[in-house]
């Protein structure tokens, strides 16, 4: 009898189906079958085989057609790849290919129209889809992405910046006028300075004139001195007139200077709203809810955590009741506002990437107070904050 089969779980079929499963040597496979040998003995056997002769005789028939394929799909896959993985970063171009062969089923160079990575190289910088460069350490790339949303999304950013820029001159100036006003306020202090009351001559005296009246007959009305003829009252009345203006003078002074601060403090508050103003708010390990129904109506209005975020405007999700990870698009999800005294992601605005605590919501006008937990404004009360600008954290975390 011949010898048995050995079994699913027996230690030498573990090993086939490892081996045959993982990469092999490239120069065992057979690009026109997507046939991988294991080893030079299989590569000889298959080459003999009648299905491998049929391929050649199609390949033969027009070798041009099949090359240029293969080419193709080469070039389409790395181009792929390299916009996924590393966007519009400039990269080492071996990086990108080793990465490109750990698939499999990859299409294999030595079936292109290029016989080496440099050649395939060149022919991109050729043809201008990517930015080709040579140093001592190799050939590097960067992808030119000519997808109109991108570009939309760029020279969206590109204007923000500038519109920013020139709000950040516009309170330069804001504030250099402010400090000149209160250099020309200190100026004008130092100037009217208060004297003591001297007297030229000490030896001179004081003299004050007062009215006497005589008495007055019993039918007569007996009348007081009038307050403009009594000195010792009006030298009484200018004291005081003098001391509530000089109190008032000094009032309107600190009301003028506290003035001053808060606009200062408010216009600083703008600037670093503009600056942290942004079209996109995603950031790892939030909780957001899930409001588009192509996605399914088995996670419409469900919850999920955000794992990862690619190119800014697209996020990597697992829900929270079943486990499932998704690839969304942020308009795709909205904010999850939690319970009062819970911490939140402050992603958009002027505290934007700062952990806060929720202390109130106002319904009537879809807004929020908080308290910013850490950092340089830590315990600092802000209202006024919109939904869309807080989202819960990840208890889990």
């Amino acid at each position: 009898m011949g010898k048995e089969k050995p079994g699913f779980l027996t230690p030498k079929a573990i090993a086939n189906r490892i081996k045959a499963k993982g990469l092999q040597k490239l120069r065992w496979y057979c690009q026109m079958c997507q046939k991988q040998c294991r080893d030079e003995n299989g590569f000889k056997c298959h080459l003999t085989s009648e299905s491998h002769q049929r391929q050649l005789l199609l390949f033969a028939e027009n070798p041009d057609k099949h090359i240029d394929s293969f080419s193709k799909d080469f070039e389409t896959e790395y181009l792929e790849l390299l916009r996924r993985r590393f966007g519009t970063k400039r990269v080492h171009a071996n990086l990108v290919y080793q990465e490109y062969i750990s698939f499999r089923e990859h299409v294999h160079m030595n079936s292109t129209q290029w016989e080496t990575l440099t050649d395939f190289v060149k022919y991109l910088g050729k043809e201008g889809k990517c930015v080709v460069d040579y140093t001592e350490k190799g050939w590097f790339i960067t992808y030119i992405d000519r997808d109109p949303e991108t570009i939309r999304r760029q020279e969206a950013v590109k204007a923000k910046e500038k519109m920013d820029a020139d709000d950040d001159e516009k309170i330069a100036k804001f504030i250099e006028r402010q400090i000149e006003r209160a250099k020309e306020s200190s100026t004008e202090k130092e100037e009217h300075q208060c004297t003591e009351l001297k007297r030229e001559d000490e030896s001179e005296k004081i003299v004050l004139t007062l009215n006497t009246t005589k008495k007055a007959d019993p039918g007569i009305k007996k009348i007081e001195p009038s307050t403009s003829n009594n000195p010792l009252m009006l030298v009484d009345k200018v004291s005081e007139k003098l001391k509530s203006v000089t109190s008032s003078s000094h009032k309107t002074e600190k009301r003028k200077t506290k003035t001053a601060l808060e606009e200062i403090m408010e216009v600083e508050e703008k600037k670093k709203e503009k600056i942290n103003r942004k079209d996109y708010w995603l950031c790892p390990n939030i909780v957001v809810k899930v409001v588009h129904k192509k996605l399914g109506e088995k996670y419409y209005k469900k919850k999920a955590v955000v794992k990862e975020v690619r190119d800014l405007y697209t996020g990597i999700i697992k829900m929270l009741d079943s486990g499932d990870k998704l690839k969304v698009d942020q308009s795709h999800v909205e904010t999850v506002i939690p319970a009062i005294g819970k911490t939140v992601m402050v992603v958009n605005g002027a505290y934007r990437g700062e952990e806060a605590t929720l202390e109130a919501i106002d319904e009537k006008n879809f807004s929020c107070t908080i308290t910013i937990k850490h950092g340089l404004v830590a315990g600092r009360v802000v209202s006024g904050v919109q939904y869309e600008d807080i989202c819960k954290l990840n208890s889990e975390s």
